[in-house]
């Protein structure tokens, strides 16, 4: 299981703010068909599943400020696909935790 991070910029806007993009971003995740899991933080979202999934899910990501009017639309990706074990949002915490426990 592959995971991202992204954070998608809409630049030519009106506004300088971006919580409008960032709902219809999280709408478009909810609505997802395919098997992902996903988690919004302040500053990027990260999502983890297959990377053929991620990467078809991030595509639409990048589109939805063009939808809303952006004339230019910056992502940044960051993946981590690590393929000796599976690994998660959940199970990647769960380790740090584990090692500020020693």
């Amino acid at each position: 299981m592959a995971i991202a991070e992204l954070t998608i910029i809409p630049i030519g806007t009106n506004t300088t703010s971006l919580s409008q993009y960032v709902a219809d971003i999280q709408q478009v995740l909810e609505q997802a068909e395919e098997p992902i899991h996903y988690e919004m933080t302040a500053m990027s979202t990260i999502i983890e599943g297959s990377l053929d999934d991620l990467m078809n899910v991030i595509r639409r990501l990048h589109e939805v400020p063009f939808s809303h009017g952006a004339q230019r639309v910056s992502t940044s990706i960051k993946l981590d696909d690590r393929r000796d074990k599976s690994g998660s949002i959940a199970q990647k915490l769960k380790s740090v935790a584990e090692k500020m426990k020693k």
